[in-house]
């Protein structure tokens, strides 16, 4: 049986945003106060302005951790287990209410596309007292994919 060979693609950032777009499976690595990583799992999109976008809660450890220290990273996985990823640092910025309406209804017609009822979508991000994570990319990995070396090809 032929071995599958781990790849690594360099992409530019308009690269990147494309591989992303359609996968929503992701990994929120922040620091918790005392440095040691916190890592939730997550779905994410991509907003109008090419930044990564996570609905949240205000009390969740992610937001908090976010807060106080903006330098996150995400991996961004396929949906298949071992589909291609791809891991992204930025510099992330919590948004609550009423400022987080608007983007959290930018964010679903991202991944989800139209909803039914616009009005209840916002009363009912209201109602959950929802807020949004958004992240600037500053860098990332190369697109990857798991398997063997090289060396090991044959």
């Amino acid at each position: 049986m032929p071995r599958t060979i781990a790849t690594n693609t360099p992409v530019d950032l308009a690269a990147l945003l494309d591989f992303v777009r359609p996968r929503h499976h992701a990994l929120l690595i922040t620091r918790r106060a005392d440095g040691s990583p916190q890592a939730s799992p997550l779905t994410c999109g991509v907003d109008d302005s090419g930044r990564l976008v996570i609905s949240t809660y205000p009390e969740r450890a992610k937001t908090a951790n976010a807060r106080r220290d903006p330098s996150v990273s995400v991996v961004v996985l396929s949906d298949e287990w071992n589909g291609p990823w791809v891991q992204i640092d930025g510099d992330a910025e919590v948004l609550d209410l009423p400022e987080s309406v608007e983007p959290l209804v930018e964010y679903y017609r991202n991944i989800s596309g139209e909803h039914p009822d616009w009005e209840e979508y916002r009363e009912a991000m209201v109602k959950q007292g929802k807020s949004i994570i958004r992240i600037t990319p500053r860098r990332w990995g190369p697109v990857a994919t798991g398997g063997f070396p090289a060396r090991l090809a044959d």
